[in-house]
């Protein structure tokens, strides 16, 4: 039996995406938010059939984020984009609501608080970014617990391989980084994503940030995550168990993938999605991330190393300096010295 659903940030990318899934298994959805597009959202809710009294934009009254999370007795898919996400993280965990996250900021801001509370709740925080879905599925045919967070990984895991497409800018040089527009950085070349995760995805603090939120999910240590660039995007995360056995999970790159089983888990239903053929995929190419060009990663992962209120920071200056980037106050190669000027991180 599928949990009825509250989507916050339905208009986005994961947002829209989720409402194929619920269209294609016939899941209920009962709340929806949007930042600012009244428009689509009203047209969602009439096709959903949601109530009036159950949908908001956040732009217009941010707290009501909170009272639809709290909505009983359904999971809460939280699409929101930004540090914004965390208090209806916390709201739905306070409510027994299960949370399909794929605000990840909300465990970059809040990771220990976030994870205590679903522990002491018992109420699962389920992964939607599909490196996440990747390594908790990984887990499960390991021998894990089926909820990230009802138990520790300590001991069974040596090693996460976080795979990274490698963004617009793979095999760029820091003079080339230079020249690059808006237009160019909110273009991904393997995945649909809205404009500030693929500007994060093209200074590489998108994996930085699913860095740290790995580290809270999971239970590990900085130095247990390996950030692998992996240009296919075929082969979405890999564990190294303390026996040496790796498991990876793979799939073609479609977020409705990892979506649909976070809302329909344990099941495995048929998902639109096109099947993998690893002769059509050919070669798979692994290699490390050149953080000397993106040093964003390497600002995320001593943010990670330092801990405390480090994470909180990097994210808050991270979203300004996009912010200033998409409105044209700074250029794509100053985003990680704005990190560092109001960070005070070290390289």
């Amino acid at each position: 039996m599928k949990n009825p659903i509250v989507l916050l940030g339905s208009t986005g990318s994961i947002g829209t995406q989720t409402l194929q899934v619920a269209r294609a298994h016939n899941i209920e959805v009962v709340g929806l938010s949007a930042h600012a597009n009244a428009e689509l959202l009203e047209r969602q809710r009439q096709e959903f059939g949601v109530a009036v009294g159950n949908v908001c934009l956040s732009s217009v009254n941010p707290a009501r984020l909170c009272e639809l999370a709290a909505i009983p007795d359904c999971t809460v898919v939280n699409a929101i984009v930004g540090a914004a996400g965390l208090p209806p993280t916390l709201a739905a965990i306070r409510a027994g609501n299960t949370v399909a996250l794929a605000n990840k900021e909300s465990l970059v801001a809040g990771g220990e608080e976030v994870m205590r509370e679903s522990r002491e709740r018992g109420v699962p925080v389920i992964p939607v970014d599909s490196e996440h879905s990747a390594i908790w599925q990984c887990l499960q045919m390991g021998g894990g617990s089926p909820h990230t967070s009802l138990v520790s990984s300590r001991g069974r895991i040596r090693k996460v391989f976080l795979t990274a497409s490698g963004g617009a800018f793979l095999g760029y040089t820091k003079a080339q980084l230079r020249e690059v527009t808006r237009e160019q950085a909110v273009r991904n070349p393997n995945w649909s994503m809205g404009a500030k995760i693929s500007v994060d995805s093209a200074t590489l603090m998108n994996k930085g940030l699913e860095l740290i939120e790995a580290m809270y999910l999971f239970d590990l240590d900085e130095s247990q995550i390996e950030v692998v660039i992996h240009p296919q995007s075929i082969v979405h995360s890999a564990v190294e168990f303390a026996d040496g056995a790796v498991i990876a999970q793979m799939s073609v790159p479609d977020m409705r993938l990892p979506i649909q089983y976070a809302l329909t888990y344990p099941e495995r239903f048929p998902c639109a999605v096109k099947p993998l053929s690893l002769i059509e995929s050919g070669k798979l190419t692994f290699s490390a991330p050149d953080v000397d060009t993106f040093p964003c990663l390497a600002l995320a992962r001593e943010a990670a190393r330092l801990g405390g209120d480090a994470p909180r920071r990097l994210n808050q200056a991270n979203e300004e300096a996009v912010t200033a980037f998409l409105g044209g106050e700074i250029a794509f190669c100053e985003i990680p010295d704005y990190i560092i000027r109001s960070t005070k991180l070290c390289l």
